[in-house]
């Protein structure tokens, strides 16, 4: 299923990742050359225009996402791929660090075949790696409608650093400093 905003008639592309709480998964995508934007939302569920406080019940069936927009010739979604792997831990299927329930489970969102084999033979190779001890539960889904979230969840890691680096203590920040390659953001423009 093609994604309402994916206009590859512009140039432009989107991926859809869930990877625990949204807060947390904009900032490690935003700062990528070739982004042009991330948005906090949900996804995945059974009815339209969620609310934060909907989600939060764990009984809607969305899952909290972020849907980048770019620009694949400068960063292309095998990339994005590998970005997710180092900022999501791919062995968790019931939330993500101290974030616990369904509308936290790891998703990548496809919305083309391609994506789809992409994403398919990411995880193939990640399983095969040896990097994690525990199998890879991450699921890979076709994207359905994308919800962007309230407002002030939008850019969290910049309108509210402190909460956010409240977070990032919860578990995540430690395993991206382990996992991240940072070569990625080094000497890169958007």
């Amino acid at each position: 299923m093609e994604n309402s905003i994916n206009n590859k008639g512009n140039g432009l592309d989107t991926a859809i990742f869930a990877g625990g709480c949204f807060w947390c998964m904009v900032q490690p995508f935003d700062s990528l050359p070739g982004i042009k934007s991330v948005i906090s939302g949900y996804t995945g569920g059974h009815f339209a225009n969620p609310t934060y406080e909907q989600v939060c019940t764990g009984t809607t069936g969305h899952t909290e996402a972020v849907e980048i927009t770019f620009d694949p010739e400068v960063f292309p979604y095998e990339k994005l791929v590998e970005i997710y792997w180092q900022v999501a831990d791919p062995t968790d299927a019931t939330g993500q660090f101290q974030d616990r329930g369904d509308q936290y489970r790891p998703v990548i969102y496809y919305n083309s075949p391609e994506q789809k084999e992409t994403a398919e033979k990411s995880k193939e190779k990640l399983a095969a790696s040896g990097l994690f001890d525990q199998p890879i539960v991450t699921k890979i889904e076709p994207a359905s409608e994308f919800y962007p979230a309230e407002e002030y969840h939008q850019d969290f890691y910049r309108k509210n650093p402190l909460r956010f680096i409240m977070e990032e203590a919860g578990g995540r920040g430690a395993y991206i400093e382990k996992h991240l390659d940072r070569s990625y953001y080094t000497d890169q423009e958007k």
